[in-house]
């Protein structure tokens, strides 16, 4: 993966490096109590302390978050082709589309648990109201702005509708998704671990928003810091996989597209 390999390339390493010096040098500097900032050290030995309850948390809270960013590019591009169908939809339509954008989802989490209920589907929910609307409004752009020689050429061989769809419009606007898609993917993290805060999943199963909420509440901030960590590398890990998916999608499609202007 390009991602991963820049990721362990030499600059990012010793960034990383020097970033855990300059921590620990402020900590030992400064005396900083470690219920405000812990050392890195204390991180690491609480996170392999706690590495089972980390690796479940992260396990479900990455199974609500993956489930409902395929659920997003499902639904939302069903959506977008509705509105390459009708302009009078897509005037009519999208401004409540930016409904799922603009609202506070920490205000609507609660509604929505108490609509579909505590667990699993109560989280994915939240995590798909939050990333649905990057994977419209980017497949909505690219099924709609089609360039204007290829519009034409379409029209002068009467192309069906289908045809010009299947042919034109979807692969055209595979590009425009890949990009809506690397914002979903982290939105469905967030959305997810919102959704943890007020849906949990009762008994024994937990996510990363349980984690995060039990050990603010209890000052241990060294827990907190792993969660927060195993969040961030979720959502590197789904970014990267949607990173390399997409280039193998539009490796496909701009085939296509080649053999349609040739």
């Amino acid at each position: 993966m390009n991602l991963f390999k820049t990721c362990l390339s030499a600059p990012v390493l010793w960034t990383f490096v020097a970033l855990m010096i300059l921590w620990q040098g402020m900590i030992s500097l400064f005396h900083v109590p470690a219920f405000l900032l812990p050392s890195p050290v204390q991180v690491w030995e609480v996170t392999w302390q706690r590495s089972d309850d980390l690796l479940k948390a992260t396990w479900n809270t990455g199974l609500a978050a993956f489930t409902a960013l395929l659920l997003s590019v499902l639904l939302g591009y069903g959506v977008a082709l509705l509105f390459s169908l009708s302009s009078w939809l897509e005037r009519g339509l999208y401004p409540y589309a930016i409904f799922f954008q603009t609202v506070p989802v920490v205000a609507i989490a609660p509604l929505i648990i108490l609509w579909v209920g505590h667990g699993f589907l109560g989280v994915m929910v939240v995590a798909l109201v939050l990333s649905i609307f990057p994977i419209i409004a980017s497949a909505t752009l690219g099924l709609t702005r089609l360039p204007q020689p290829l519009v034409e050429l379409f029209a002068l061989h009467k192309a069906s509708l289908w045809k010009r769809m299947l042919y034109l419009q979807i692969p055209h606007s595979m590009v425009y998704v890949w990009s809506g898609l690397r914002v979903s993917c982290g939105l469905s993290v967030i959305g997810a671990i919102v959704g943890e805060f007020s849906a949990g999943y009762g008994g024994e199963d937990f996510g990363l928003g349980y984690l995060i909420l039990f050990s603010s509440g209890q000052m241990k901030t060294a827990l907190l810091f792993s969660s927060i960590i195993a969040s961030t590398l979720l959502g590197w890990v789904l970014f990267s996989l949607v990173d390399r998916g997409g280039e193998f999608l539009l490796n496909i499609f701009h085939m296509k597209e080649k053999r349609i202007e040739t």
